[in-house]
């Protein structure tokens, strides 16, 4: 189930937080839980077994993990290392076994051999659940959070269909003082929660969708009719695309959350005013970021062993988020080149923020410039083909364009990507997200009234025509 199809939008949702409201309050977890069980069946089928499956694992095994006196022959970590290695290999299995065993029958083909190939369906938000469940199992081996021993909110945690499928990743010391049913549900929390909704479901449907397009049609142009034009316009369309794509829904699934008397983790917080890639990472995608900081980077030492170790603990990390988005080497070389930028600005000491107006521009631009190279590597078929791209940008030769990209570069796709690049060139502050969630000022309540009015409106008859895809992370 899509969060932009009508199904969702005018059944499902409003069902949902209906019965949220007038039933009893401790059915509350329990009508989540069911819902969140029902969304993702919808879209994954049978797969939802497997779901059900390490539920079942992470719940029983929780129970033994919480700190103990009496902990003989170190019970506890074995039981962790146990857990780990279950949630783990159930992602390798069914996210990267079709590419490792395709590798190696390539390998086997250079020597006349052939292996054979896994072919597995990847379940629909697989990498997430799994940190959500490998959050829950070490937060309470540190002590953090006791476990949860009412299975219906446990299902609830992990299950919660706003951020069920594409985040965000909601660590278990952030939401376990949120799940007791004593907690009120309030119509503020509707007041709230439902602006934000609308915000992001704008951003996915006016924005997102209706500039891809023009991005596909891009990047779909063969290699001997690439010009500049076409890199330049593939590479910053696709930098809009994705972040109003995400970003989007992010915003819907923070805002369902409020409606549903949670507060879920803030996302995004406006990353493409970043002076640099160190900068970058604390405002994209916050909770991916916060979750290999707190369960791989630390672990590993961190910075806290000196530059070389602290250099190999971000390679490790984003070898890891390039590969946690796709098992492809597309996603491999997106991470490397992440992490790469990062060593150099610690290593040179080029983190910080400059003070100087003209340095923060320049900075701005350069830092910009690095997201947009990175981000073909992300979009591009294969390493050669965006190899291809970059050349094209960054050695100029024609601008123009093939009959494709111009027939899907209409009126209205130009004046929306006009639009979305003068959003994203906007200051730092405010972040819009929370700023109309919360903020009582003029401004807020104006930016607030044109999101529930025209916003809203447009994405919905939009929605009901059918102008939608879905979203570009539920891939991972």
């Amino acid at each position: 189930m899509n969060y932009v199809s009508p199904l969702f939008l005018w059944y499902f949702m409003p069902v949902v937080l209906t019965a949220v409201l007038i039933l009893p309050r401790t059915w509350r977890n329990g009508i989540i839980a069911v819902a969140s069980l029902v969304f993702y069946a919808g879209g994954a089928g049978s797969m939802t077994v497997l779901l059900l499956a390490c539920i079942t694992v992470n719940f029983i095994v929780g129970l033994k993990l919480e700190p103990d006196e009496w902990d003989i022959g170190n019970r506890r970590r074995k039981w962790l290392i146990g857990v780990l290695i279950f949630n783990v290999g159930i992602l390798v299995l069914w996210k990267y076994a079709g590419f490792a065993t395709a590798q190696v029958d390539a390998l086997a083909e250079l020597f006349g051999g052939h292996t054979g190939v896994i072919e597995l369906v990847v379940p629909i938000g697989i990498s997430f659940y799994t940190f959500h469940h490998i959050s829950y199992v070490v937060d309470i081996y540190r002590g953090e959070r006791p476990a949860q021993r009412n299975p219906i909110a446990f299902v609830t945690y992990i299950a919660m269909f706003p951020q069920l499928v594409a985040g965000p990743i909601v660590r278990w010391r952030e939401i376990a003082d949120q799940l007791p049913q004593v907690r009120t549900h309030r119509w503020d929390d509707i007041a709230a929660g439902f602006p934000r909704f609308a915000l992001g479901l704008t951003k996915k449907v006016v924005i997102a969708d209706q500039i891809a397009p023009m991005v596909d049609a891009c990047f779909a142009t063969p290699a001997d009719q690439m010009t500049s034009g076409i890199a330049w316009l593939g590479a910053v369309g696709y930098t809009m695309q994705l972040f109003f794509d995400f970003s989007g829904y992010s915003d819907m699934a923070i805002g369902l959350g409020r409606m549903l008397g949670f507060r879920l983790p803030e996302n995004f917080a406006r990353p493409y005013s970043s002076v640099t890639i160190t900068e970058f990472w604390r405002r994209w995608h916050m909770s991916l970021s916060r979750w290999f900081r707190d369960y791989v980077y630390i672990p590993l030492g961190g910075n806290r062993h000196g530059a070389a170790k602290t250099y190999r603990n971000l390679a490790i990390v984003f070898v890891l988020t390039g590969f946690w988005h796709g098992a492809a080497w597309t996603y491999l070389v997106w991470g490397l080149f992440h992490g790469a930028l990062l060593v150099f600005e610690r290593r040179f000491g080029l983190g910080g923020a400059p003070e100087n107006p003209v340095s923060v521009i320049g900075r701005r631009l350069l830092t910009m410039l690095l997201v947009i190279i990175g981000w073909v590597f992300f979009r591009s078929a294969d390493v050669g083909s965006a190899l291809a791209i970059i050349g094209h940008m960054l050695v100029p030769d024609s601008f123009e364009l093939t009959s494709l990209v111009s027939n899907a570069l209409t009126n209205q796709r130009t004046l929306l990507f006009v639009l979305a690049c003068l959003v994203v060139c906007l200051p730092a502050t405010p972040v819009t997200g929370p700023y109309i969630e919360s903020v009582r000022t003029k401004p807020a309540k104006a930016i607030r009234t044109g999101v529930l009015t025209l916003g809203l409106a447009y994405s919905a008859i939009l929605c009901a025509t059918g102008t939608f895809s879905p979203f570009l992370y539920y891939q991972f």
